[in-house]
């Protein structure tokens, strides 16, 4: 027994629990055990004459697709109920959401990085994760994915009935003002994009890497929850392409008064989600070259 109380004293006190705080942590890159990946270039001319490049962007396209096609159906199933409880209702709406993101993030983050969601592009760009040509030509190819999958939906339900039910259109509910989106549309997008660069970061990846992490998961977790929140609001952008292809089929001036939000929003919010990643939690401009 008391060789057992022996073993387990040695065994409580072979590893220092004390793990550095504050500015010392951030000090500690000098025997890093991770891999900082390099500052992509602004223009990379090389990537035009690359097949990845392209097969990255056709990924895009296809995912944004299926993202519109699922959800936008979804909303469509759920408008046309005479109850929401007849419907799978705004948690359903949540769900299809967030779990098309879960899925298509899974499928696609290892030949595109599964953006899937021009906001995300920006902030990634705004942090050096890619080059200007890539990020344009992934922000073109999920703006005419949403387009496409828009356009199937609404070839499923019928011109009349699709613009009788809104076709999945975003815009500013009534009782709130046009500032009550946007900040709804900002917030929401910093959610996300925070969360992002958070389950993508190397230096979690390999300090955590006793955590088993899957990162598409809270992506997909964080578009639910932000679905939750602000589907009473503006119906949740979030994504400039998933409003824009929703607006472009529709084509009413309701899919059209308030689009703007559904751009600026989105693009404020993942410029101060990467601003607050590189600046505030991983203090990258601080750190001693």
């Amino acid at each position: 027994m008391e060789g057992k109380e022996e073993d387990v004293r040695l065994g409580a006190n072979k590893f220092s629990e004390r793990q550095p705080i504050g500015t010392v942590a951030q000090s500690q890159d000098d025997g890093k055990d991770y891999t900082e990946p390099p500052p992509a270039p602004l223009f990379e001319p090389s990537e035009l004459t690359s097949w990845s490049f392209y097969r990255a962007g056709i990924a895009e396209f296809v995912a944004t697709f299926l993202f519109l096609y699922i959800t936008i159906l979804t909303v469509m199933g759920v408008v046309k109920g005479a109850t929401k409880c007849s419907t799978v209702g705004i948690q359903g709406i949540a769900w299809a959401f967030g779990g098309m993101i879960f899925a298509l993030v899974y499928c696609t983050a290892g030949i595109s990085g599964g953006h899937i969601n021009p906001a995300v592009t920006f902030g990634l760009f705004l942090a050096r994760k890619l080059s200007l040509t890539r990020a344009i030509f992934y922000m073109v190819m999920q703006c005419l994915g949403a387009i496409c999958g828009a356009g199937v939906v609404k070839g499923f339900m019928g011109k009349q009935r699709y613009g009788v039910l809104g076709g999945g259109a975003n815009f500013v509910a009534h009782g709130y003002t046009k500032g009550d989106g946007l900040g709804a549309e900002i917030i929401g997008t910093f959610v996300l994009v925070y969360t992002v660069f958070s389950a993508t970061d190397a230096k979690r990846n390999a300090r955590d890497s006793h955590v088993p992490i899957l990162a598409p998961l809270p992506i997909g977790f964080a578009v639910f929850l932000v679905h939750l929140a602000t589907i009473p609001i503006t119906g949740t952008g979030i994504n400039p392409a998933r409003s824009l292809g929703a607006a472009i089929i529709f084509n009413k001036h309701k899919g059209w008064d308030d689009h703007w939000i559904f751009w600026v929003g989105p693009f404020i919010g993942a410029a101060l989600a990467a601003l607050y990643h590189q600046v505030v939690i991983r203090a990258i401009p601080f750190k001693s070259k």
